[in-house]
C-alpha cells in the first residue's frame, strides 16, 4: 500500500494573491467571486485557500464568464 501513497501527487494549496495572479485578475475580483459563491475555495482560519486544478476546471466550465472585473 505504501507504493500507492508514494505514487500519488499531492497538489499544493495556493492563497488569494496566487490565484488572482494565476487568473490575471485583481484580488478584489477574486474576493467578489468568493462572496458571490462563484469560485471554488476553502477556508483555513481567516484565509482563503484554492486548488489550482479546481479553479482551472471552474474556468473551463465557463462559470467565470458570468462575472467580469470592472
Amino acid at each position: 500500500m505504501s507504493w500507492e501513497y508514494e505514487a500519488m501527487e499531492v497538489e499544493k494549496w495556493v492563497n488569494l494573491e496566487d490565484i488572482a495572479d494565476h487568473l490575471s485578475v485583481s484580488t478584489d475580483t477574486v474576493r467578489n467571486w468568493i462572496k458571490s459563491g462563484k469560485i471554488p475555495y476553502y477556508r483555513a482560519g481567516k484565509r482563503y485557500k484554492f486548488r489550482i486544478s479546481e479553479v482551472d476546471e471552474w474556468l473551463k466550465s465557463g462559470k467565470m464568464n458570468d462575472e467580469n472585473e470592472g
